[in-house]
């Protein structure tokens, strides 16, 4: 991260000219800042032995926000001139109206920085690109007669944003982006399946297209299609479920992270609006959310607001402890802000959003863990969910699961959801395993119609009482 002066549109935006506009516009306003940005993306697939798909973009614009109380004015314009930040300042200015308001504390200044600068558009030319996914494709059909169908795909982004602030501040931060994905189909005795493996992060493509990185995510999704081959319907009803580490956060994410953000809690819609520094997980349960691990998909050196990403502990020992908050949200409900602000892109308002969501590990045995469970299933993938934020409630789709009885991994299930709800399922944790684990790079989460990259984690879990969807036992 640099504070020097625009470098990429110093020339459009000259800051002797920018600041006294944004200085307008925040007459009266407690907060806001002039927020700039350039973002050019990559994305090819190939499917079906041949390139389907291969799309560039490019954008650049700027938004402009002024904050007063529980009100925010913002315009935005992919016209990054002088110009078009006058008219933006007198239409974010409209919102504020005459109040003689006071700034709000600048962030706090950091100089740190969690990933490179490189472009990884540029990290690997087109042709080495597409050589890499044919090979992909190659690949995965010579490892099992059963693959039917393969689709691989390789994205990259360079983002690059600026941050000036009414104080004078300004700020600078290049954003890399880049993931890799191998999807298989098999077929045996006229019965389909599939697979998928992928990741990334905020690295380069060079690590992702390297051999050994894409062919261990073409085994792992062939491993996930054969062991869906073999699946039997799942069970339904009451029972014990043990959460696998690492991508399964993606349930913790979802039914409680979303519940954990200050927007929701300050407007009271939250399952747990109310209930700091009260119990609302087991004993040995903590949460955290952590902006600031380098090269992970959902860390920002700093938020869409300036301030410096943080590690937030949100539950202590099963304890609610603190909550995930942008400035606006976290200056009306008398808290400090935890580098949480986060937006889209320029044409849209930051608010309170996750990073990199992590259940810490405990100091059980995964296996252990396992073989406690009388009658249940383990679950160790997952797909699509859908999560009620005002009671927690939650249902999630298994792609890789278990039946487990007597403490015994039996065979694999297909069709199993998880049913609960986020506040019962944290009371409900019985075990935690030493097993901590990340996902390997593939999270998006959304929002009010606004999707940001993040990351989620979390060890072995095992739990009373979900309700399992499938097939009658």
């Amino acid at each position: 991260m640099s504070q020097d002066a625009f470098r990429p549109f110093e020339a459009a935006l000259p800051l002797d000219e920018a600041l006294p506009l944004l200085h307008g516009a925040l007459d009266g306003a407690e907060d806001g800042e002039l927020f700039v940005e350039r973002r050019r993306s990559e994305a090819l697939t190939f499917d079906d032995g041949r390139l389907r798909q291969a799309s560039y973009d490019a954008s650049e614009g700027f938004g402009l926000r002024a904050v007063n109380g529980e009100v925010a004015g913002y315009a935005h314009s992919t016209d990054v001139s002088i110009p078009s930040l006058r008219r933006a300042a007198e239409t974010a200015r409209l919102a504020v109206g005459d109040g003689g308001g006071t700034y709000a504390d600048p962030p706090q200044a950091t100089n740190r920085h969690l990933y490179t600068d490189a472009d990884p558009i540029a990290s690997a030319e087109f042709p080495v690109k597409i050589d890499t996914l044919r090979e992909i494709d190659a690949f995965a059909r010579g490892l099992d007669r059963r693959v039917v169908q393969v689709t691989a795909s390789v994205a990259a982004s360079h983002q690059e944003v600026e941050i000036l602030r009414p104080d004078g501040t300004h700020l600078r931060d290049v954003r890399p982006m880049t993931r890799l994905n191998v999807s298989v189909i098999v077929e045996q005795d006229g019965r389909r399946e599939s697979g998928t493996a992928g990741g990334g992060g905020r690295v380069g493509l060079d690590g992702l297209i390297a051999p050994d990185a894409w062919q261990a995510r073409a085994r792992e999704a062939l491993r996930i299609a054969l062991v869906n081959l073999e699946a039997v319907p799942a069970p339904a009803g009451v029972m014990e479920v043990a959460l696998g580490p690492g991508w399964p956060g993606i349930l913790l994410h979802e039914a409680i992270g979303h519940g954990l953000e200050g927007d929701f809690n300050r407007k009271g819609s939250s399952a747990f609006a109310g209930l700091m520094g009260q119990r609302i997980a087991a004993r040995g349960v903590t949460v955290v959310d952590d902006g600031t691990m380098p090269d992970r998909r959902g860390s920002i050196s700093f938020d869409d607001e300036g301030t410096p990403s943080h590690r937030t502990t949100l539950i202590e020992d099963g304890i609610l402890v603190g909550y995930m908050q942008d400035r606006q949200n976290a200056r009306l409900m008398g808290m400090a802000p935890t580098g949480n602000g986060r937006r889209q892109s320029y044409a849209h308002k930051p608010m309170p959003r996750m990073t990199n969501t992590v259940m810490l590990g405990g100091d059980a045995d995964p296996a252990d863990l396992v073989a406690q469970i009388k009658d249940g299933i383990w679950a160790v993938g997952f797909g699509g969910g859908q999560v009620d934020i005002t009671n927690g409630k939650f249902v999630f789709s298994c792609t890789e699961a278990y039946r487990v009885q007597d403490g015994k991994i039996g065979a694999p299930v297909k069709g199993a959801t998880l049913i609960g709800d986020g506040p019962t399922a944290l009371g409900r944790i019985r075990g935690l395993g030493n097993d901590m684990a990340l996902d390997p790079g593939m999270g998006n989460c959304g929002k009010d119609g606004q999707w940001v990259p993040v990351g989620v984690g979390q060890p072995t879990v095992l739990m009373d009482g979900l309700t399992v969807g499938g097939s009658a036992a």
